[in-house]
Order: structure tokens, then sequence, then C-alpha cells
């Protein structure tokens, strides 16, 4: 048997062939980083087996990772254990959601992480591998294995890996890592619970007020989890759909969709999902008399984060749900 085939047998692997993580491609690996491989970063639930800086440095070779991916691995797995991320829970939802990485500043540029044409999809050997370590230590460290640990009814593309940059060249507003209280040139991964991208095509938009009632109207379908809880949501907007939107700031372009992203209370009535409860326990006063009450999608307007990525031309935005509310969106800075 190959090691490759005996990967294949364990419960080690996300479906698809691994690198072996020999000591000497581990030591190789370690190289990217001065920090001491015996140093924890956290424990992986719902399985808790430590992540120590060697253990996710296994985790990048057996990904395909190359040394200089390290430091984000490092960071992008530090966010998610942060227990405000709640990856406990999301690792046993039944919900498709998987942590996105959204990495920003000059050591990413550095590393080929690719924030354009075609972000999302396969061709780009820093997202695709960085994001997978995250998915395999998720798996090996955390237990999360599908139909154990993880009872995601139906999983997503998302869940093999994850882990974009920002396309801060093309875009009209400061870097999103800038949104969230960091310098321009600070080295910094957020990590986000969310759905895959759902595609907003508006072809003829040319200002912002046509743009916004597409995407508000995306943002705002009855099956999402922004409609019911508190939940994060990542919005990207190519360059293209960035560009109408230039003479605004991004936190104007973040309050007018707020103001439109909802439903009505009697459109929230008709579904099976409604939860008088839930009206009642949400951050602002809802008239449960009222069928026209209009209730914000977005429950706190800072889970709306907006980034721009993709490339031109492409009329595309692409809107990515949150979880069930158990999550918030975790920023790290990181050095090499």
């Amino acid at each position: 048997m190959s090691e490759v085939e005996y990967f294949f047998d364990k419960p080690w692997s996300d479906g698809l062939p691994v690198v072996v993580p020999t000591e000497d491609l581990i030591e190789e690996m370690l190289g990217g980083t001065s920090r001491d491989p015996d140093e924890v970063v956290g424990d992986v639930p719902p399985a808790h087996a430590e992540a120590s800086v060697r253990a996710v440095a296994a985790h990048a070779v057996m990904a395909g990772c190359r040394p200089e991916y390290l430091p984000v691995v490092l960071a992008g797995i530090a966010a998610i254990l942060d227990e405000r991320f709640g990856l406990n829970g999301l690792q046993g939802s039944m919900n498709s959601s998987a942590p996105l990485l959204i990495v920003n500043g000059p050591y990413a540029a550095g590393i080929g992480l690719y924030g354009g044409r075609g972000c999302f999809g396969p061709g780009f050997r820093a997202n695709a591998t960085i994001g997978r370590a995250i998915r395999l230590m998720l798996l090996n460290l955390g237990g999360g294995i599908p139909g154990i640990v993880s009872m995601s009814t139906f999983g997503q593309p998302s869940k093999y890996t994850f882990c974009i940059a920002e396309n801060v060249a093309d875009s009209p507003w400061e870097p999103f890592s800038v949104s969230r209280g960091f310098a321009a040139d600070e080295n910094v991964v957020t990590a986000v619970a969310c759905e895959n991208p759902q595609l907003v095509v508006d072809n003829y938009a040319r200002n912002p007020e046509q743009l916004f009632v597409s995407v508000a109207d995306t943002m705002s379908h009855l099956g999402c989890w922004n409609q019911w809880v508190r939940s994060d949501l990542v919005l990207a907007f190519s360059p293209q759909q960035a560009a109408i939107c230039a003479d605004l700031s991004r936190e104007e372009v973040r309050r007018r969709l707020c103001a439109l992203a909802g439903r009505r209370l009697g459109d929230l009535k008709r579904t099976g999902q409604y939860r008088e409860e839930w009206m009642k326990e949400l951050p602002f006063p809802v008239d449960l008399d009222d069928d026209d009450f209009f209730v914000p999608l977005l429950k706190d307007p800072a889970d709306l984060h907006i980034i721009v990525a993709g490339g031109a031309p492409g009329p595309h935005c692409a809107v990515m749900h949150g979880w069930n509310g158990g999550s918030r969106a975790v920023s790290r800075t990181y050095s090499v």
C-alpha cells in the first residue's frame, strides 16, 4: 500500500491526496516562521487536540503549502480558535457554513495570495493550500469528520478551502482590515463563518441606487440565518460594481444597504422558521402586531463585512450569508 493510499484509509484526508508529512518536510515548513515549534496555538474543538506550531506545520505540508505560507496558516487557525468565533458549534452544525479567511497586508501580496479574477475558484496555490490546511486541522485535530461530528446536511465546496486576499489594488476604499481598526500596512487575517458565495448579477446598474436594490434583495432571502438572528454577512463587490459606488465611503455603502436589506414582519410570519421569541430577542423593538413592520436583515450594521474581490470586467457581487448567530468575525495580525 502506498503512503497516499494509507492516508486515504485513515480519516486523515479531506478526500483528496495529501503530501505525506515526513520529518524533513515538516522541518522545512517550520523554516517559514520564527515561532517555537512546541508553542501551542490552541486546542481545536470538539476533540480538543493541540494545535502546536509543529502540528500546524504538518498540516500545511499535507495541504501542499510552501513554507512562506505558514505565518498565514498560523494566524488563520488562531483566529478560528478565538472563542468569539464559536468553532465548537460550527464543527457539528447541520448548516453548510465554513470559515472564510480574508487576508490583508503586504505579506499576502508577497506570497501570492490572490483576490482578483476567479479568486474563490481553482488555480491559485496560496489560496487553495492555506484554506485546505485549515480544513485538515478541523478534521484531524478537531474531529470534524462528516457524518460523525459534522452534521452538515449538504456541505459545500468551500469546506475544502475558503481563503482569499482582498483586491485592494482595484478597490475605491481603504483595505477591509482598516475598516476593522488596523493600519493599512499591518498583516491581518479575518475569519468569518459563512456560506458559499451567492452571485448578484446586475449588468445595467449605473448608479448605487439601482445596484443596491439587487444586492439588498439577494441579501434578504427568507431562507438565510441572517433574517432571524444576529449573524455576520460578507459582501464582495467586483471592481466594476465597486466603481459604481466610488463616490461613497464603505461606511455609507454599509449604512444604505442595512437600511434596504430586510423583510416585512408579515413575510417572516408566513414561514415555518418564524419564532415570536426570536423577534423579542432582537437588539431592537419589533411591533409584533404590525405585519408591515420592517425587520432589518443585519441586526448590527457592524456585522456586514464589505470587501472588493474578483476581476474586471464583471457586473457581479457575491453575498455570503452567515451562520446561525453563534459566531462573530475575528481578525488577527501576524508577523513572520
